[in-house]
Formats: structure tokens, sequence, C-alpha cells
């Protein structure tokens, strides 16, 4: 459908808890294919929330596929409708970045394994374990659901925030 632009912080959108989806009609698969043109435009995401383009539902699609952190270990490109986390198992932390964000990189912890629950574009109702970079993409993905930003994660701005190379 379209690649839309990414909104940055402190865009307000970014800060809005999301509203769960309850029609899943073709607006809402215009939506998902929205996010997926868009991560793939962008050459190096690994995941959008719909929040980040604008639109403030909960979904988001996560694609750790071709992330070398992720390559070996995925479930493909995951479009996740009102996706919530029903367990953690374990920690790890992982230096994020973020479009929304793009100067910037945080060390942020996050469960090593998570057990998720969702819908798809349909209303199919499903659940899956990811572990390692799938899982902190996922939960990426999720906390800007909820409004939040990996800076919002980080213990320390001061410790544990740095600037890109080139920003």
């Amino acid at each position: 459908m379209a690649v839309r632009p990414i909104r940055v912080y402190p865009d307000p959108i970014l800060k809005v808890v999301c509203e769960p989806v309850t029609v899943f009609d073709a607006d809402l698969a215009a939506l998902a294919q929205d996010l997926e043109d868009t991560m793939v435009a962008s050459g190096h995401s690994v995941g959008v929330a719909a929040s980040q383009i604008g639109d403030t539902r909960r979904v988001v699609i996560v694609d750790v596929s071709k992330s070398k952190l992720g390559k070996d270990d995925h479930h493909g490109r995951l479009l996740l409708v009102n996706p919530r986390i029903v367990d953690r198992r374990g920690q790890q932390v992982f230096r994020e970045g973020c479009m929304s964000v793009p100067d910037y990189t945080g060390n942020v912890t996050r469960a090593c394994e998570i057990t998720l629950a969702y819908l798809d574009v349909r209303g199919g109702a499903h659940q899956l374990q990811a572990r390692g970079f799938e899982a902190v993409a996922i939960q990426h993905e999720l906390d800007h659901l909820d409004g939040l930003l990996f800076l919002d994660r980080v213990s320390s701005l001061k410790t544990d925030v740095f600037r890109r190379k080139g920003a």
C-alpha cells in the first residue's frame, strides 16, 4: 500500500497508549500492509509499531530473520494484533536502537524468553514462544503500543545511552 513516514521523538503520538483493535476489516489489512512496506523500505528495521506511523491501534510487525542476531532463531514475519506477553523468563541486556530515536542507542534489560498471545489480521487467536533477539524485538515493539520508548527503559541516561556514529 504505502511506505509511511516514521514519527520521531518527541512526537506526542509516541507517548500514547494505543487502543485495542475491535474491527478486522480492509482498513486493518491496509494498516498491516503499510507497516510491512515501511519496515522493508527502511532497509534495516526489524519491527514497526502502528504508533510509529501515526496510527493508535495495537498492531506491530516484527521480522528478525534478516538480522545477523536473529537469522538462526525466529518465526519469520509476524503481524501481531492486540499482542500481549503472558509469560516472561530470564533477563538479558541488549543494545537497542529505534527509528523513532534515530540518533541514539541504549542498553535495555528485557526478558530472555516470552510467551506471546495475539490475533492475526483476520481476528484468529495465536500464541508463540520467542527467545533471544526475536523476544527483545517483540518486547521493544510492544512498548511502543504502551507509549514507551527504549529511553524509558534504560537504567541510566548517563551510562546506558549512546550517540550513534555520524549523528
